[in-house]
């Protein structure tokens, strides 16, 4: 009789401690339910927070790989475990005795709406370590995902918005997409920067126009550094000087920036400069200075080469050889041409198989351009620069071996020179000095 009584004692038992409760105050079962059941709430959020995620961390700091670390680290688990306490309260509503309809519906709501907003967070948490996780690839420096993972997040929300406010109000999430037909405009104005940004995203990745680590300049925008970030919205850019420059994504397909990343690939960098010739110091080479010159290393075979093609060529055309004029002759300027290209041409610092070239430019006010265009073996920037300072060194300290002068304005020593040499009375040998 025991054992058949004891299962019916233990079904009444309940029962009979909520009428017991409901003699005291009518309403004090529903308030007895209603703390049990936020206590359980509670001790099963601890639960599942402190004993399931600390667990996870756990097993994932022992493990070798690094995806459930990143995991780990975005809250994916943790923002997962918060749906638990949520579906207790949404399930065990029915069980509360003497609960209004009303208050059952609301909280009710109320814990899938929460239910809803934890997964939309932890489905963000798990974008976010996927991308954490693409970036470490090495492909990732061609194709950034970031800006689609912001635009899958930003759709992620958007649904999760419009599910949970189906949920608070009771109706049908199709009732209120209905509703979007109306509010196209707005919708177009409020997120007019999220759409261009997404379609620039797209033909920045298709195209391949910029990575991360690319060095681009866009002056509109001061800037001109290396790209550090590839978002939805904007391009975030470390200048030289250490500042930060963030350019509205969409800028990039609709205005020009340049973008160094060719250079690094060719593997060589160019030097472009110029030295201004005095147009007064360029002359015909004598005699005696073209047997000197044939001396030089690096013009023995220009020299060879020159004096046989203008002996040719002033025999055909059978002129007076009386008249100077009427030949071509070696200049100093011609030779300094020929003795710079030789010469960086053999510097180890430059490239031959690239393009060289040493040439005259128009001729101006500040006299006679010559050009050194040629790129070096590194494009460095340090390296770089060395190697363009090393070879003006030496080819402004030997432009006085060819009778030439560099241009350069007069300075206040020039000025004074000139007029004490105009004031110093005559035959005080004043007037031999040279004016700059």
């Amino acid at each position: 009789m025991r054992l058949a009584g004891a299962p019916a004692a233990v079904k009444v038992a309940p029962r009979t401690m909520i009428d017991s409760l409901a003699r005291l105050h009518p309403a004090l079962p529903t308030v007895a339910g209603l703390v049990a059941l936020l206590l359980a709430a509670v001790a099963v959020h601890f639960a599942a927070r402190f004993l399931l995620t600390r667990t996870v961390h756990a097993l994932a700091r022992r493990t070798s790989s690094t995806w459930d670390d990143v995991f780990a680290e975005e809250k994916v688990f943790a923002r997962l475990a918060q749906v638990v306490p949520a579906l207790l309260v949404y399930r065990a509503m029915h069980f509360i005795p003497g609960i209004p309809p009303l208050v059952e519906a609301l909280v009710g709501n109320l814990a899938m709406a929460y239910v809803v907003l934890m997964a939309a967070l932890t489905i963000s948490s798990l974008l976010r370590a996927a991308n954490r996780l693409w970036s470490a690839h090495p492909a990732a420096q061609h194709r950034p995902i970031k800006g689609f993972v912001q635009l899958a997040q930003i759709a992620v929300f958007i649904v999760a918005a419009v599910l949970i406010v189906a949920i608070l109000i009771d109706r049908s999430p199709a009732l209120l997409l209905t509703g979007f037909g109306a509010m196209t405009a707005v919708l177009m104005l409020v997120f007019r920067d999220t759409i261009l940004g997404l379609v620039a995203s797209v033909q920045l990745t298709a195209q391949d126009m910029v990575r991360v680590g690319d060095w681009i300049e866009m002056p509109r925008y001061n800037a001109d550094g290396d790209v550090i970030d590839v978002a939805l919205h904007t391009i975030t850019v470390q200048n030289w000087d250490k500042t930060i420059t963030t350019i509205p994504t969409h800028a990039l397909i609709s205005e020009a920036f340049t973008n160094w990343r060719g250079m690094y690939t060719a593997g060589g960098r160019r030097i472009k400069r110029s030295l201004y010739i005095d147009i007064d110091s360029i002359r015909f080479l004598a005699p005696e200075e073209v047997a000197r010159f044939r001396r030089f290393a690096l013009l023995a075979e220009y020299i060879d080469r020159k004096e046989r093609e203008l002996r040719e060529h002033n025999r055909a055309i059978g002129g007076d050889a009386a008249e100077a004029v009427n030949l071509r002759r070696l200049t100093n300027v011609g030779t300094f041409r020929a003795y710079v290209f030789n010469y960086v041409r053999s510097h180890p610092g430059i490239r031959p198989d690239m393009t060289l070239l040493v040439r005259q430019l128009q001729p101006g006010p500040h006299g006679l351009p010559l050009e050194i265009y040629a790129f070096t073996r590194s494009t460095a920037w340090a390296d770089y620069e060395g190697v363009q300072s090393d070879i003006f060194d030496h080819v402004l300290a030997v432009t006085g071996e060819f009778g030439l002068k560099v241009f350069q304005n007069p300075t206040g020593h020039d000025i004074r020179r000139g007029l004490a040499a105009a004031s110093a009375p005559a035959g005080t040998g004043s007037e031999a000095l040279p004016v700059s």
